[in-house]
């Protein structure tokens, strides 16, 4: 595993909510060479972004009651504790977006807005089993 998926506040994962699926694959595939793998998820389709073999970033159909929000790229921090640093991020005056999800083969994650209500996710990756 690499170590941003282990590190605290290292940028582990970038993702991309789009309406349109097929226009977002060919789009990147074509200027940037990216690979994708199709994997399936509770709540439907996920796309994983791959560079030379590596995951790197995913595409999803934006999930319903967001249709109206631009397509738009997000990212992931890694933390050790999401639910530590939550608490941390209301004290500070931040807030959640979405309460945090386990994700089975994933990890543990929520999305925050901080004070000035710019968003990002943050995430602790399950351990594989190797680990």
């Amino acid at each position: 595993m690499n170590d941003v998926y282990k590190q605290h506040g290292a940028f582990s994962w970038s993702e991309l909510l789009v309406d349109d699926i097929d226009l977002a694959i060919g789009f990147y595939t074509d200027v940037i060479g990216w690979e994708i793998e199709e994997m399936e998820m509770p709540q439907g389709k996920y796309y994983i972004i791959k560079s030379d073999d590596i995951p790197i970033g995913g595409i999803m159909k934006k999930p319903e009651g967001i249709e109206q929000m631009p397509d738009s790229w997000g990212t992931y921090i890694t933390v050790n504790d999401v639910d530590e640093t939550l608490a941390k991020a209301e004290i500070a005056g931040g807030k959640a977006v979405y309460p945090p999800m386990d994700v089975p083969g994933v990890g543990r994650m929520c999305a925050i807005t901080d004070r000035g209500e710019a968003m990002v996710s943050i995430i602790t990756y399950e351990k594989k089993e190797d680990e």
